[in-house]
């Protein structure tokens, strides 16, 4: 992963915890809770993208492994 696709990924990570604060709005009181403010929203959004990453890259590995094998 090269220096320039990591500066890319950044604004999406600040969007998608836009996006996170602003449907955790939407639903969480159709469940009880209470809201989420835009620092939480990052929190929860940093937190799964370290969850995933890993995923997603042991994902992209064996898919790049199996399409040589298969060649």
């Amino acid at each position: 992963m090269g220096y320039f696709k990591i500066l890319a990924a950044i604004p999406g990570f600040f969007l998608s915890s836009l996006f996170v604060m602003l449907l955790w709005g939407v639903i969480a009181p159709m469940m009880g809770w209470q809201g989420i403010d835009y620092p939480m929203a990052m929190l929860m959004n940093i937190t799964l993208w370290i969850a995933v990453a890993p995923l997603a890259a042991a994902a992209g590995r064996a898919s790049r492994i199996w399409h040589r094998r298969s060649s």
